[in-house]
């Protein structure tokens, strides 16, 4: 007897502590879930994880932690899930973020940023194992930070955003025959399944139309081991965040069993989304009703009247030419509370074309750099927006983003990523407080390489930076290198010619050509390029007029020491001998050799990323290479001379 009774309390036991492991919810009006941020449930019982709020995040979880691993053998059990979702921009041609279903470890995600981390991570945890957070994310965009495929892709996370394993939206039909696209941003309703097989280790993830039985052939289907990620106890949810993009993502149905098969949705008891063919303001508008808008209405006439004054202060002019480039444009206002007025304690450093300031944006409470620059030619306005607009959709690991810009009367301010080490410059000049080893610094030329060759080669235009320099490169909390300052960057198309003929950028980084021609080539690059590694080898500017008169030009001091054979009497003396002496010497020698005052002696940035990287012999030669190239840049129309069978006068990898 003893035997069956004691069956009888592990079964009642079971039953009553399973039911937190299964729970199926067509629709979200009495559903036992939690949210955070913007998150919210609908009326009509809609999970919609985030509104026309920019830079915010949503989430929604199950609010019953759940125990995940079979303590007889230690495996994860094996769980289904399955739920309906439908993302729609507001936008029809730019879009928006995307959304996460994960398995996480508590109910905050620390530090979690929006846009492009999605609320799951940020700059720093991002792909650390430590996370312990499992996810299939369906993302609208691109981004080449984390790997993306596409800009519409389906992919497994494992503790980061550079998915394990991804594939384009779509599924493979047994009925039509081959694999059938799907657009996540087309605001249709879409069902997926995510499967894990806790015997054979096996994850199987499927999508399709909501109108679409379930494909046999999963999407994604991934042999690992959860175990290694998911410990006890973990909560089940939704993840989503906005961007610059006016983005809505729903959740209509959610089925969820552990140890088992997910109940199936009744796709006919679903909620209705929103039409789509209505804006964010009209749906809201419908909502409350004409008399309550009528009242609203009212109270923002008598508002506005009262408040006249102080809007006439931030007023700024919109041209409707301007609108193409609306999501990459900040209001004034929010600019002039972020940096707290443009206060000096907030001033981060100042340049020959403008201010920076600190600033925390008062929405998303996001940190930024704002750059306050005057632009006098009212002509070129047009044109300097459409190319702001342009590279503030570059996103590389070694550039700092432009977000966007702003344009009150005569100014132009410009919202890059905040960077909390500031520039480069500051570790090298005068008296640093922190020396940077001979590792650090190699590393940064080497990144900011990589930055530059991108610019050149890796986007659909050519991008030239016109002012390379040490000033401009910024450091992150680890001292990696960025690029940034893209406020005197031009674009052009590959294989046709640059045709900004005016000359900008900062003396002792200009190419000598640019006195004759006063265009930019991808050549001048190089050569500004040239005098930063040797401002970050020599740990000194390129003109400094504090050192004996034959010291005075780095270029011609660098060039004299390495005819007399000792050019590491050049190396910053404040390394001492404590560096790598090959790489000290092709540094400085590869800055001479950028440094070139004609143009097609000069490498390309593939081949300085090849010398630097060890990929492709050095061609150096001590034979009259980057010999002054000030007296240059000052006897117009004279060039000294370099031997005929220069490697890169015969086009090599131009």
């Amino acid at each position: 007897m003893a035997p069956q009774w004691w069956e009888c309390i592990f079964q009642i036991w079971f039953a009553s502590e399973g039911k937190d492991d299964d729970f199926t919810y067509n629709g979200f009006l009495s559903s036992n879930l939690t949210r955070k941020g913007i998150a919210e449930i609908t009326p009509d019982g809609l999970l919609r994880l985030t509104n026309d709020t920019q830079q915010e995040i949503g989430h929604a979880f199950y609010s019953i932690p759940l125990n995940w691993n079979n303590t007889s053998n230690g495996n994860v059990f094996s769980f289904s899930t399955t739920f309906v979702f439908a993302i729609h921009h507001e936008d029809p041609i730019l879009s928006g973020h995307g959304i996460v279903f994960l398995i996480a470890p508590s109910e905050e995600l620390p530090g979690a940023l929006p846009s492009q981390y999605l609320g799951l991570f940020n700059t720093t945890n991002n792909g650390n194992s430590s996370n312990h957070v499992f996810g299939v994310e369906l993302d609208t965009i691109e981004n080449t930070e984390f790997g993306d495929i596409n800009d519409n892709h389906v992919g497994i996370d494992i503790n980061s955003l550079r998915s394990t394993l991804s594939s384009p939206a779509g599924y493979n039909s047994s009925e039509i025959g081959g694999f059938q696209n799907l657009s996540l941003k087309s605001g249709d309703a879409m069902q997926v399944w995510i499967e894990y097989d806790g015997v054979r280790k096996q994850l199987n993830v499927t999508l399709s139309p909501i109108d679409v039985p379930k494909p046999i052939i999963p999407l994604l289907s991934l042999p690992f081991d959860l175990s290694t990620v998911i410990k006890d106890p973990m909560y089940v949810r939704f993840s989503s965040s906005t961007g610059s993009m006016l983005t809505s993502h729903y959740v209509l149905g959610w089925s969820f069993k552990l140890n088992g098969e997910a109940n199936a949705l009744n796709l006919s008891s679903l909620p209705p989304l929103p039409h789509i063919g209505l804006s964010v303001w009209k749906r809201r508008a419908l909502r409350i009703g004409l008399p309550i808008i009528s009242v609203l209405l009212l109270i923002m006439t008598i508002f506005s009247v009262i408040t006249y004054r102080k809007k006439k202060k931030f007023a700024e002019i919109l041209e409707d030419w301007e609108l193409q480039y609306g999501p990459h444009r900040f209001f004034y206002k929010d600019l002039f509370i972020a940096t707290k007025g443009f206060r000096e304690k907030e001033l981060l450093g100042v340049g020959g074309f403008g201010m920076v300031y600190r600033g925390v944006l008062p929405t998303s409470k996001v940190e930024v750099a704002v750059k306050r620059i005057s632009h006098e030619s009212k002509q070129g306005m047009r044109e300097f927006i459409a190319e702001i607009a342009s590279i503030g959709r570059i996103q590389h690991p070694k550039l700092v983003r432009l977000q966007g810009y702003c344009r009150r009367k005569g100014e132009l301010l410009l919202v890059y990523d905040f960077m909390p080490n500031s520039s480069l410059n500051k570790f090298l000049f005068d008296e640093p407080k922190i020396l940077l080893i001979w590792n650090q610094r190699f590393r940064i030329i080497k990144d900011v390489a990589e930055g530059v060759l991108f610019l050149h080669e890796g986007w659909i235009q050519v991008v030239l930076h016109r002012d390379i320099k040490a000033s401009n490169v910024l450091l992150d909390n680890e001292l990696n290198a960025k690029l940034g300052d893209f406020g005197l960057a031009r674009l052009y198309d590959h294989g046709s010619d640059p045709e900004t003929t005016h000359m900008v950028g900062t003396f002792g980084y200009l190419a000598p050509e640019l006195s004759r021609i006063g265009k930019a080539t991808a050549s001048t690059d190089v050569f500004a390029f040239g005098a930063f590694m040797l401002e970050v080898a020599c740990g000194r500017r390129p003109i400094e007029g504090k050192v004996p008169p034959e010291k005075v030009l780095l270029v011609d001091w660098v060039q004299e020491c390495e005819r007399r054979g000792a050019i590491l009497e050049a190396a910053d003396p404040k390394l001492g001998e404590d560096y790598v002496v090959e790489e000290m010497v092709m540094v400085l020698k590869l800055g001479l050799l950028c440094s070139q005052p004609l143009p097609e002696n000069r490498p390309s940035m593939r081949q300085v990323v090849q010398f630097l990287e060890g990929q492709a012999p050095f061609p150096y030669r001590s034979d009259g290479i980057g010999a002054n190239v000030i007296a240059v840049e000052q006897e117009e129309g004279s060039y000294p001379t370099t031997d005929s069978e220069s490697p890169f006068s015969r086009g090599g990898g131009r």
